[in-house]
């Protein structure tokens, strides 16, 4: 399984939300199955999102693509956002 770690700063963390929301079938085109958003608990528009994918290659593009950073930017993304692709390693139990 494929994931995306997201961190980003936002304006106003209910209007992302909304944004965030409505794009969940380009998401799910881009093999996404779902996944969390966080929020920090001293900044509540520093969010983190965690998604899991099918298709490395099709993440890959919709995480790279001109379509995800116009609604990031529609949405109120400030700066550019930490981005990381992993792979899953081991589960803990702890």
């Amino acid at each position: 399984m494929i994931h995306a770690m997201v961190r980003q700063n936002v304006k106003d963390f209910d209007a992302w939300k909304k944004i965030f929301d409505e794009d969940g079938p380009n998401r799910k085109m881009a093999s996404s199955k779902g996944g969390h958003v966080f929020r920090a608990l001293d900044d509540s528009n520093n969010v983190f999102v965690l998604l899991e994918f099918d298709d490395l290659d099709k993440a890959k593009k919709f995480m790279n693509s001109d379509g995800l950073k116009e609604t990031m930017k529609n949405a109120g993304v400030l700066g550019k956002p930490d981005v990381y692709l992993m792979d899953e390693g081991t589960r803990t139990k702890t």
